[in-house]
């Protein structure tokens, strides 16, 4: 571990239990293709907030992949480290750092929350940061999400750059995908203005959506699958293949969505 001074600012904490189940649920096939393969699999979670509850959570979905899997959960406050260490336990630790990482190199990278603190300015460096310290192979997920966690969306980034963009719901609650623009990721936040190919997914998404009104009868998976499909249709690089389109997921490649 590097003792350089952290990179970042204190952020507000808030943080729920079950909060970032959506990104969590979405990662788990993607970490196993990586964890499953490498010696000492290393997962650090950054800016985990007041309490360490989704970091203990994040450890314990990825045990199941590979139970010898170590997550670090870092904070830039002294006072949530301390506080933190009390959870510690094999495979858990807790550590002060910023987007440096503390001199960590992991596999997997989880950044929720934070980067939307900041200012827009601010995302490029603190992506290179975190890329730069990445394992081969390794990813970083950074985004947002509501304070339930039932509205999310996150950017990918191997060590090369940004990979894609993907915008999540429970869609037991969810009203309308024009809902989600309020959760990008800083990067894109102030980029849902006409012109700018993230409006212009955002506005295809949600007037399948409400095509498909009448799907609704058909439960809320079929009509995102439906809308999902509506998208691919019309050009989108969608990631996810037909069989897995209900699953409240839309992923596409970056390069579709970069700012103008």
């Amino acid at each position: 571990m590097n003792p350089r001074r952290p990179h970042g600012t204190i952020t507000r904490g808030t943080t729920n239990p079950n909060r970032l189940r959506l990104l969590d649920r979405w990662w788990t096939p993607r970490a196993a293709a990586v964890l499953r393969h490498v010696r000492n699999p290393l997962a650090v979670d950054l800016g985990y907030g007041a309490t360490p509850v989704t970091t203990i959570e994040w450890r314990r979905r990825l045990a199941l992949i590979r139970d010898d899997v170590t997550v670090v959960g870092l904070e830039i406050d002294p006072a949530r480290v301390a506080l933190a260490r009390a959870s510690a336990a094999p495979g858990l630790e807790f550590h002060i750092g910023g987007f440096e990482l503390a001199g960590f190199h992991p596999h997997l990278v989880r950044v929720m929350n934070v980067l939307r603190q900041y200012d827009e300015a601010a995302v490029p460096d603190a992506w290179r940061l975190m890329r730069d310290t990445l394992a081969p192979g390794g990813s970083v997920a950074e985004g947002t999400c509501d304070e339930l966690g039932r509205h999310a969306s996150w950017v990918l980034l191997d060590r090369v750059g940004p990979v894609s963009l993907t915008l999540a719901a429970d869609l037991d609650h969810l009203d309308t995908p024009d809902t989600l623009a309020e959760r990008l990721p800083k990067a894109l936040i102030h980029r849902n203005v006409p012109g700018e190919p993230v409006h212009a997914l955002i506005a295809e998404l949600s007037g399948a959506w409400r095509r498909f009104a009448t799907s609704g009868v058909y439960g809320a998976r079929d009509r995102w699958r439906r809308s999902v499909d509506t998208v691919a249709a019309a050009g989108w690089p969608v990631a996810e293949p037909p069989a897995r389109r209900r699953d409240g997921t839309l992923t596409v490649a970056w390069s579709s969505v970069a700012p103008r």
